[in-house]
């Protein structure tokens, strides 16, 4: 739990330097952003519900996050090579997993909110 502000720290100061820079981006790489920021979220998601279960794991985390980012890229430049909106298939994939992996985490947070309330009321 100690180092789970950091990522907060760097995500909050990322969207701050985003909002404070004037920078454009080619129309072109828009549906790789697009990907891109799909996977981080869905690694990021998915770091966090490892942690909550107490499986967390630096590498996987790590190999995950640069894995996913290169395997949507690559789907988006396929798509784009081949004429078809491929990245979509990356977008529903990415999609999926994220409202999964929110939706366990929602329910281990409430089951400890609940077993402290529990201790609480019993002390």
């Amino acid at each position: 739990m100690n180092n789970l502000w950091l990522p907060v720290l760097f995500l909050l100061i990322g969207i701050s330097l985003g909002l404070l820079t004037d920078f454009h981006l080619n129309d072109t790489y828009t549906n790789y952003l697009s990907i891109a920021l799909l996977a981080a979220f869905d690694t990021l998601i998915g770091g966090t519900r490892a942690h909550l279960e107490g499986k967390f794991d630096e590498s996987i985390f790590v190999s995950g996050f640069f894995t996913n980012i290169l395997l949507a890229a690559f789907l988006a430049f396929l798509g784009l090579q081949l004429g078809i909106d491929l990245y979509l298939v990356a977008v529903f994939a990415f999609g999926v997993r994220i409202f999964q992996n929110i939706a366990v985490a929602r329910r281990i947070l409430l089951e400890k909110f609940k077993n402290y309330k529990k201790i609480k009321k019993n002390h």
